[in-house]
């Protein structure tokens, strides 16, 4: 095997005995494990079944299968004592355990980040690493500024078909600059459509940028953890890596680089990593065609025997048998040992450094029910001389019995510290409870003590309220208030919305709750209504009851607002009977006879 074919995959290029002889040769080493291709991968990459992997984006993978970089690392030619070691398999690579600084450090930042959120997924920054290094060469050697955002745009080429994908435009260019097809975009090669969804603003810099190292490597982290995946767990790293790029080479690739930065990699100045030199499409950097490197030759050997023979010096006309003196031998230079370079330190974690959290936000903390805080806690990381330190997440959590939340819904919220060491927490919204509560902060990963912010939740207030328009209210025994009750409410002569107002069918002196008399339906006597968004209310139909007399309508809201509105039940007005009609008096034949006179 050759050392180009042991140290490069080619894919759609590379036989299946190719491929197999290569991993072979990887198995039997000290290289990085390799999970080998299937025996059916003749001529390419077999189609991966949907049992195989479940991509979360739903479009087959993170950077719609486009070409990778398939260099291998350094790895040692394998232990084979039957053959002599001329014939050893070679398989070189060039020294690139280096890592640039700024790549390195948005690796470990996504690893904290999501270790701290979903620790069950167990993500390994060195899996990022690994990504990073066959999609983009490490954000093109770590080129990138210093926010994190790479110098030039990393665009895989145009999926429109030809040898790729055909995926046409999906955000009319904002990223790839082409509206027609989609490309890859980024250090981390995301294809504009999968960003929408999983895209990241990891450096609070307020941008979801796919070209910001910070940003795409945490939106990798949490794409390769989807679908509850426990990375932990070699099936489940697997269909992660197959996600990202449904190809079995791409899969063996990856988890040689992944495997070889867990046995040890150092932090190299942005700008200087090694770029690779070999894609899948095989073409090089830039999309240009790899260049071809002519045979040497080897040089004809001089002809003897048919030249010009030399003089004997031991015959007439030769040479003086007297050899020339020789030139004395110059001493010998001392050998010149290279100096040493001094040992790279190690890369201390930003949170290591930290040697406090102050409050940046000062002031209280408050809102009214069901509306955004006008203020975030903040939190500046601070080491021990009390200069700033960037790349710390800090973590925000929410206590207390109030249902105030962050922006979407969440208790918690990790953050990482820019360029000034400073963190906030996302949007403060006030829920439909009053009430205190605290916002904790802390260092992910330290035992630090946190820095806690108290904040309040108060309702909201309207200082007058006021009948519109309508008839006095009455209403007979029996029956309904007809008129409706519709009533405003405002606050320092500005409408109020959201307000809670209480409403109370009282006695005449508006002071308690009547036992009887009027009522709303079921014989409810008091109720709590919120204004709407002109700061209205309208009553519910009122029933008069079967108890005459006078009762008060009393509303009362927070902030002062008060009214009082008049109720009268009369009872039915009584009919009067009519007179009865007098009997006739009998006259005629029917008139009673007079008795006799008595006779003298």
């Amino acid at each position: 095997m050759s050392a180009h074919l042991g140290r490069r995959l080619r894919k759609g290029a590379t036989s299946g005995a190719v491929v197999a002889a290569a991993v072979a040769a990887l198995a039997a080493s000290q290289a990085p494990e390799m999970t080998p291709p299937p025996t059916d991968n003749a001529g390419g990459d077999r189609a991966i079944g949907a049992g195989d992997t479940a991509s979360p984006s739903g479009d087959g993978s993170a950077t719609g299968n486009s070409p990778y970089y398939t260099e291998l690392p350094p790895l040692n030619p394998p232990s084979n004592p039957g053959l002599p070691a001329a014939k050893l398999p070679v398989i070189t690579g060039p020294a690139q355990a280096g890592i640039p600084a700024s790549v390195l450090a948005a690796y470990q930042r996504a690893e904290q980040s999501i270790r701290s959120t979903t620790p069950g997924c167990n993500l390994p920054w060195q899996l990022l690493a690994g990504i990073g290094k066959v999609e983009s060469g490490q954000a093109s050697g770590g080129r990138v500024d210093a926010n994190g955002t790479t110098l030039t745009p990393i665009l895989g080429p145009v999926l429109n078909g030809v040898g790729f994908a055909n995926i046409s435009d999906t955000d009319g260019g904002a990223f790839d600059g082409d509206r027609t097809h989609d490309r890859a975009v980024g250090p981390m090669q995301f294809i504009p459509s999968t960003w929408a969804t999983w895209g990241q603003d990891a450096n609070s810099d307020g941008k979801k940028d796919p070209n910001n190292i910070y940003d795409a490597a945490q939106a990798a982290g949490l794409y390769l953890c989807a679908n509850d995946r426990n990375l932990a767990l070699k099936a489940d790293l697997d269909r992660a890596i197959l996600s990202y790029n449904r190809s079995t080479e791409y899969l063996n690739t990856v988890m040689s680089w992944f495997e070889y930065y867990r046995r040890g990699t150092h932090q190299v100045p942005d700008g200087t990593g090694v770029l690779p030199v070999d894609r899948s499409d095989g073409r090089g950097q830039d999309n240009r065609p790899l260049p071809t490197t002519p045979a040497p030759t080897t040089p004809a050997p001089k002809p003897s025997g048919t030249g010009t023979p030399k003089p004997d010096p031991t015959k007439p006309g030769g040479p003086s048998a007297t050899k020339p003196p020789t030139k004395p031998t110059p001493p010998l230079k001392p050998p010149v040992t290279p100096p040493t370079k001094p040992p790279v330190p190690p890369t201390v974690p930003p949170a290591v450094k930290v040697a406090r959290l102050a409050a940046v936000t000062s002031g209280p903390l408050t809102a009214t029910t069901e509306s955004a805080f006008t203020k975030s806690p903040t939190v500046a990381a601070l080491d021990a001389a009390g200069a700033p330190i960037t790349g710390v997440s800090i973590r925000f959590e929410i206590t207390g019995t109030t249902d105030t939340r962050f922006s979407g819904g969440a208790t918690t919220a990790t953050v990482t510290t820019g360029s000034a060491g400073i963190a906030a927490a996302p949007t403060l919204r006030a829920g439909e409870k009053t009430g205190s509560f605290t916002v904790k902060a802390t260092v992910v990963g330290r035992g630090m003590d946190a820095t806690a912010f108290a904040a309040t939740v108060t309702a909201r207030q309207a200082d007058t309220l006021a009948r519109i328009g309508g008839d006095p209210l009455s209403a007979t025994t029996g029956t309904t208030f007809g008129q409706s009750v519709q009533v405003k409410a405002t606050d320092k002569g500005a409408l109020a919305p959201g307000v809670l107002v209480t409403v109370v069918i009282a006695d005449a002196a508006g002071t308690t709750e009547s036992t009887g008399g009027p009522s709303f339906k079921d014989g409810v006597r008091t109720l709590v209504l919120k204004t709407d968004e002109n700061g209205l209310i309208s009553l519910p139909e009122i029933l008069a009851g079967d108890k005459a007399g006078e009762y008060v309508l009393r509303l009362t809201a927070p902030g002062g607002g008060d009214a009082e509105i008049k109720l009268t039940v009369t009872a039915p007005t009584a009919t009067p009977s009519p007179s009865p009609t007098p009997e006739p008096t009998p006259s005629g034949t029917g008139s009673p006879e007079a008795s006799p006179s008595p006779s003298a």
